[in-house]
């Protein structure tokens, strides 16, 4: 198995099926892990010096942080419903609790910060939606924590991507601190398939080939990009959801298309 590939394992004592930090990715900005709670679970966390994204991919939950609650958060019954997720931003330092009101699906995304921004609701209605690409490239992007939005490191993002089509494509990169012309952001990328016996393809490769690996990732697989081009495609029969967590030295989202291939776009 490629060291890009992450595999979910059965919940341990609290619900965490995958856990990306960044020593066991060998990086220094992304942490992610994925909680599955049934009715009434809890998940209780707090990170002393890392912001974290409470994404709820399904399922609704109440989150308590700085003596604040915020009841019914999320609530769509698959992250391939028409609607956005429930989200939730922490600040490090800030103890939270996740309580489940139903069986949910809760992806924790963190990544460093100094602190200095409060507890908060992501309202679904600040989470705008944008259809990308054309053709067989069309994808549906939904800004979940963007760099409009504050925060000191983190952007979260997700994807819905049809039947037959591609995205993040052209394949592209963010992997050079070079502002204004790319910015230097790590990646993960969780997967949801639908239907889920189904699978993805992603292609992860650098200009010199010291990466060049395609994956096969299957649901609830987390696809690592530390660097290089990273394009998706989802076969014939299955839509592809992911989950996109960046973070990196800024916080600005900056990428470069691979020149062979910058022609799909046009002008």
């Amino acid at each position: 198995m490629t060291d890009l590939l992450v595999k979910p394992t059965p919940p341990d004592a609290d619900g965490c099926i995958l856990e990306v930090t960044p020593e066991s990715a060998g990086w220094k900005h992304v942490g992610f892990a994925v909680h599955q709670l049934d009715a009434g679970e809890f998940l209780q966390c707090k990170y002393e010096d890392r912001e974290t994204c409470i994404v709820v991919v399904s399922g609704a939950v109440t989150v308590n942080a700085a003596e604040q609650s915020f009841t019914g958060v999320g609530g769509r019954t698959s992250p391939f419903d028409d609607q956005p997720p429930g989200a939730v931003y922490v600040p490090p330092g800030v103890e939270f609790h996740v309580i489940s009101e139903s069986t949910a699906e809760v992806a924790l995304c963190t990544a460093p910060s100094a602190g200095g921004h409060d507890v908060r609701l992501i309202e679904p209605g600040d989470m705008s939606q944008i259809e990308r690409g054309e053709g067989t490239n069309t994808r549906y992007v939904r800004n979940i924590l963007p760099e409009t939005e504050p925060a000191d490191s983190l952007l979260v993002v997700e994807v819905i991507t049809p039947s037959g089509h591609w995205s993040s494509y052209p394949p592209h990169k963010h992997d050079s601190d070079n502002i204004p012309e790319e910015s230097a952001l790590e990646e993960t990328y969780f997967h949801r398939i639908d239907p889920p016996q189904g699978f993805v393809l992603q292609r992860v490769y650098t200009d010199d080939r010291s990466i060049d690996e395609t994956v096969s990732a299957y649901d609830r697989d987390v696809v690592l990009v530390p660097r290089g081009y990273h394009p998706v495609g989802a076969p014939h029969g299955y839509v592809s959801y992911y989950l996109n967590v960046m973070a990196g030295p800024n916080r600005i989202w900056i990428f470069k298309n691979d020149p062979d291939h910058e022609w799909i776009v046009g002008d």
